[in-house]
């Protein structure tokens, strides 16, 4: 470990941000020493802002259907093979009242984006559920939508909102999702949900195609300047049936480092551990949290949809994923020296 890249984490640790041609020097020199170094000083800051708890949240995917045909996803449009499915309120409604009772207090609606659950159905759906689960936060994670809708989502009783920037070069961005998705539209998103009083999760794909040091650095750059409530960060994974199913996956190695990076970048975010690390490798989770993260969020959707909700090739969706793991998972969170929290466990950001 040099002592120009010591500098830099110690500088990242005391003042939180680094410049672009900072951040893309760190992330270019990284070595084993130096993600070890950066890991234990993640663990410590965690610690002092959340302790050892891990908080949970209950995963609903509601549609595999997407009117989107971004070039890496798996339940892109133009995917002929993919399984299509849709949730009936009915069954969105049974699997909160199934998560509750597991003892989750936060519930993640999640898909694609579905002509099929617009406002005049959405709206009453999230009312109700905040009707019969009156002290639980309703995340919802269902891509752009109008500013109008937001609105009329969160008065409806949604409080969080997930939508990864995905990448802050619009040109990356633009290389990944085919119009009339823009990189400007997505920041348009994300700025109207804080502005609406959403607590706003956002992230990006580590090792996506075309992905350099430099896109890296924006990313950390923009996610600064955004300051979310919570960051999912993840690997890459191609599907084989996307145009991108022979470009190489994301590491494990660089999604572990940036996510240290996050936990000094902003102290008080909430950051998962994202399924997709657990696809890469069982111990995917465990190195996450060891890394800075301090969420799962484990699957509550049912058993039988799981497998058409594939975003990317080997998605881990059952055993421990599965919200029916759950005291399974409470166990293993207990022997990596962890305590899992189902409470709503809202973000410190401010």
């Amino acid at each position: 470990m040099s002592s120009q890249t010591r500098a830099l984490i110690d500088k990242l640790e005391r003042q939180h941000e680094l410049s672009p041609d900072e951040w893309e020097r760190l992330i270019s020199a990284r070595t084993p020493a130096l993600a070890n170094e950066l890991f234990a000083r993640a663990r410590r800051v965690r610690d002092a802002a959340y302790g050892r708890d891990v908080f949970v949240r209950g995963l609903i995917e509601i549609s595999s259907y997407c009117k989107n045909d971004c070039l890496y996803c798996g339940i892109r449009r133009s995917n002929r093979e993919a399984s299509r499915y849709r949730l009936t309120d009915e069954e969105i409604l049974a699997c909160c009242e199934t998560g509750y009772n597991l003892g989750f207090r936060t519930f993640v609606l999640q898909g694609g984006e579905d002509g099929a659950f617009g406002d005049e159905r959405l709206a009453p759906l999230v009312s109700r559920i905040r009707e019969a689960h009156p002290d639980c936060a309703i995340t919802l994670s269902l891509g752009e939508r109008s500013r109008a809708s937001y609105k009329r989502l969160r008065e409806a009783g949604a409080d969080r909102y997930l939508l990864r920037h995905e990448t802050a070069d619009a040109a990356h961005y633009a290389s990944l999702h085919p119009a009339p998705l823009s990189h400007e539209a997505r920041l348009s998103c994300l700025h109207d949900l804080r502005d609406l009083g959403y607590q706003v999760g956002s992230g990006f794909m580590v090792g996506s195609p075309g992905q350099t040091a430099r896109h890296l650095a924006a990313d950390m750059t923009i996610l600064k300047g955004l300051n979310p409530h919570m960051v999912g960060i993840g690997p890459f994974i191609p599907h084989r049936h996307t145009p991108c199913a022979e470009s190489p996956a994301g590491t494990l190695e660089l999604s572990l480092f940036m996510l240290g990076c996050l936990r000094l970048m902003l102290p008080h975010a909430l950051l998962p551990a994202t399924t997709a690390l657990g696809t890469l490798t069982p111990e995917g989770r465990h190195l996450g949290l060891d890394a800075g993260a301090n969420v799962l969020m484990p699957n509550l959707s049912p058993i039988e949809c799981r497998g058409a909700y594939n975003l990317y090739d080997g998605k881990a969706s059952t055993g421990l994923e599965g919200a029916e793991g759950i005291a399974g998972l409470k166990a293993q969170l207990e022997s990596w020296g962890y305590r899992l929290k189902v409470d709503r466990g809202d973000s410190l950001v401010r």
